[in-house]
């Protein structure tokens, strides 16, 4: 005899595919375009140990005579480094792979931290209103005069000096840190309008009635009927923290030299741009490149699918 919960399931898997939005999905050739090319990007990021060809961090395998190496198909190529080396000897499409996994982390772990600071501050900030608003407001405002990309270089900067010799976890924990610290803000002004307006319908006026505790308000009735514009703004904002993680690697503040990014493969290749080895940097900015427009168009398609107007 079936479980409940096991009945539910395929019931709820049935409703998913007989819903707008799945609807909305199979019938836009863009959107599947765009999830089959971030699909890609994330499962090669992911598994990059195993579909790697060969191992771009391991030392012990770098030949310094295969640095600077063409691509398989240019004279002068080898077909063991199909898009050519760098100048160690690293493999770029290996490279592109590990490169993408690490801007994928920061980018996903920004954009998370981003999420549960600025949904909490801006669930609290419309719900409680007063001057708790007016702070949290004040302080969102503050945020958004300056520029995110000189906040993170900011709190990168006084990161590292602050521990020159810290553990390449740690490095990780600041640059995701200032990246969050700007990317908290649309979430939290985001949430506030969609509180303000859902704490005044009628089953928050009900569950305030019989009693119900504001924090179970808060979390459990109000917090679900504002997470629709949440997924969709952190869809984009997961490309936009990627970019920001490659501008930091790009000027050198990013991820440690140990564990380089997209952003370091696109800085180390624009030193050779102009002598020839164009592919040091071409192939890892078109893999930022790819990354960030197919999550972008995902963001826009999940945009349009949620909006009951364009239905």
């Amino acid at each position: 005899m079936n479980s409940p919960q096991a009945a539910a399931a395929p019931g709820a898997l049935a409703r998913f595919l007989d819903g707008d939005v799945w609807y909305s999905f199979r019938t836009s050739p863009m959107a599947m375009a765009a999830a089959v090319i971030a699909a890609l990007c994330v499962l090669s990021s992911v598994f990059a140990p195993w579909v790697a060809p060969h191992n771009p961090f391991d030392l012990a395998t770098l030949n310094l005579s295969d640095a600077r190496l063409p691509p398989a198909w240019i004279e002068g190529g080898s077909r063991n480094y199909l898009l050519g080396t760098d100048d160690q000897g690293r493999d770029i499409l290996s490279a592109l792979f590990y490169g993408a996994r690490i801007s994928l982390l920061v980018g996903v772990a920004s954009v998370l931290v981003s999420i549960v600071v600025g949904v909490g501050l801006g669930l609290l900030s419309g719900f409680a209103g007063g001057k708790v608003d007016a702070f949290i407001m004040r302080v969102c405002d503050v945020m958004l005069s300056f520029p995110s990309i000189l906040v993170a270089l900011l709190i990168d900067g006084v990161g590292r000096a602050m521990f020159p010799n810290a553990h390449d976890t740690l490095a990780f924990g600041v640059l995701i840190i200032a990246i969050s610290l700007t990317g908290w803000v649309q979430y939290a002004r985001t949430v506030r309008g969609s509180t303000l307006v859902e704490r005044h319908k009628e089953y928050v006026q009900a569950a305030r009635v019989i009693g119900v505790a504001p924090m179970r308000i808060m979390f459990k009735h109000v917090l679900p009927n504002v997470m629709g514009p949440v997924l969709v703004l952190a869809t984009i904002q997961v490309a936009a923290a990627i970019l920001t993680e490659a501008t930091l690697s790009f000027l050198g503040v990013g991820v440690p030299p140990t564990s380089p990014s997209l952003g370091t493969l696109i800085r180390v290749g624009n030193d050779f741009l102009f002598s020839g080895e164009w592919w040091i940097t071409i192939f890892p900015g078109a893999m930022l490149v790819l990354i960030a427009l197919s999550v972008n168009l995902l963001g826009d398609w999940l945009r349009d699918a949620l909006n009951p107007r364009l239905r």
